[in-house]
């Protein structure tokens, strides 16, 4: 007989905080395309951003 021992994770807060469900996820960011467009403009609206001002 052979027993295996079983494990569960702990809930990350992080992955279900309430907002934007898997569908929307992967419409957004599904292909890579999309994922490195959306991180352009995220990274665009930082640097024009008026607290990196000085």
């Amino acid at each position: 007989m052979i027993l295996m021992e079983v494990t569960t994770m702990a809930m990350n807060r992080v992955q279900f905080q309430p907002g934007l469900s898997m569908a929307e996820f992967i419409r957004r960011y599904g292909s890579e395309r999309q994922c490195e467009q959306a991180l352009i403009a995220a990274r665009d609206r930082c640097v024009t951003a008026e607290y990196w001002r000085a």
